[in-house]
Order: structure tokens, then sequence, then C-alpha cells
């Protein structure tokens, strides 16, 4: 039987891993090196995105050895009977990184039985950590966050981001790109899905949507949101599946039925 495992320990052991990863990627960023290309268009890898990741995994694995992993360069761990479930994405907005734009992020989460307990988002060249635990709110750099308090779409700084295949399937996205637009708000696309999530913990936009993220981009965004006040579900408005490829919607809340009647137009 797996003994329950306080969650500040988990955060702690995400907090350490995030900024060792943190401490590599401010080494690289601005330097010289070998950019490679994944499948898909404007999707790369750097030796900083593999070499972030392994350490992540490594420190982590010092205070919990038996726990499973989910990374993005890595994949899944070999099978373990541990409840617990690591989802990392260690260099989260790669283009930015790769073109000397300091808008990327380290992300972290820990998984009980699929539920998300603590997650940290970490951006090196801001210099600025956001931390959360299930049920004891969200920050940044230890002050306590919460979403805004905008209530229409008028008013709203919104981010999103250009699904990858959008040169396939351009209609939908930009069908209700357009209409939000139409509404009058403010649109920005930071280049990181992690990144966008903490902005909306922090209440720096009011909402967030995109057409398709993997768990490792949205898992601890996810929880900071919720964390801080916010909503997460899908375009339909039905609850969100972290452990899914899948469309999300983040907002304040009070603005979300708003969006899901945009996006589902």
């Amino acid at each position: 039987m797996t003994h329950s495992i306080d969650t500040g320990d988990l955060l702690l052991a995400a907090i350490q891993a995030a900024m060792q990863a943190g401490n590599l990627l401010k080494s690289g960023y601005g330097s010289a090196f070998e950019i490679c290309c994944k499948p898909g268009p404007h999707n790369l890898v750097t030796v900083y995105d593999s070499s972030a990741e392994s350490i992540i995994i490594n420190t982590i694995k010092q205070r919990f050895p038996t726990h499973a992993f989910l990374a993005e360069e890595s994949g899944s761990s070999a099978k373990s009977a541990s409840p617990y479930l690591w989802v990392i994405d260690p260099l989260d907005g790669t283009l930015n990184f790769a073109n000397n734009i300091p808008l990327f992020a380290i992300s972290i989460a820990a998984a009980h039985k699929k539920e998300i307990v603590a997650g940290v988002i970490y951006l090196p060249i801001m210099n600025e950590l956001f931390t959360a635990e299930k049920g004891k709110g969200a920050y940044l750099n230890g002050k306590r966050l919460s979403v805004t308090t905008v209530d229409n779409l008028e008013h709203a700084v919104l981010c999103t981001g250009m699904p990858s295949d959008i040169h396939q399937h351009t209609n939908p996205y930009l069908a209700s790109f357009a209409r939000i637009a139409k509404e009058g708000c403010a649109i920005r696309d930071f280049g990181s899905a992690a990144l966008n999530l903490a902005y909306l913990a922090a209440g720096r936009v009011s909402a967030y949507w995109i057409d398709s993220l993997q768990p490792w981009d949205m898992a601890a965004g996810k929880l900071l949101v919720e964390e801080a006040g916010g909503m997460v579900t899908h375009y339909d408005g039905k609850p969100h599946d972290v452990f899914s490829e899948s469309n999300l919607l983040a907002s304040n809340g009070r603005i979300h039925k708003t969006m899901v009647k945009e996006l589902k137009r």
C-alpha cells in the first residue's frame, strides 16, 4: 500500500527541479547551439530541451525514485505501480528560446491518481516562479494570485495559440478568431501554453483558448488557473481532461460562457 505524500513535498521537489533546469536554460539562452526539427512546421527541439528534461527527472527521482514520468522529449516512463505521475515540459516555447525571445517556460506538474495536485511554471529569464497546490491557492514568487474580474469581452485581454496545422485546417480556428476579435478585445499569442496559463492565473489576461495541447503543455497551468479562481474546460464547456490531446478554454470564469458561445458557433 502506497502512503499519501504531502503536496508540499511534491511542490518543493518541482521547484528545486525547475530552478536547476532554469539555470541551464539561462546559460544557453542567446548562445549558439544546434536546432533540430521535429515533424510539423516550426516544431523545433534543441539540446537544451533534452538536457533540461534530464535535470528535472533526475532531481525528482532523487526524492521520489518510484514515481512515474510523462515528459515531452522522453515520453512515458516504464510502467510504474506508483499512483504518482510527473508531467513535464522542460522548455515550453522552444521557438521563442531559439530566436532569442525571452518568453519560454519550464512546466512541472505532479498528479496523484490522474488528479493534478501540485504544479510549477518557471520563467527563467523573467525570474518568475508560479506555484500551486491543490486547494491551497496559486502564487507568483510567493505572492497570492487571482484572476481578473473583467466580465465582458470588450474590455478583456485574451491570448490564444495558432494551431500547428493551421495551413491544413484554417477555417474553424480563423473563423472563431475573427468572431472574438470583432468583440473588440485585444488578443495576444505569447508562444507558450504554459506561460499563457500562468499569465491568466496572474490576472494579466482574462482568457486563453487553443485547439490542441498535450498533457505536458497544460497540466501545471490548469492547476494554477483553477487555484487562482479561474475555470478550465473544453471548448464546449465540459470538464477538461488534462490527459488527452485536446482543445482547451481557460478563463477568469466571468467571461467563460461568452467564450464557450463564441467557440461553439
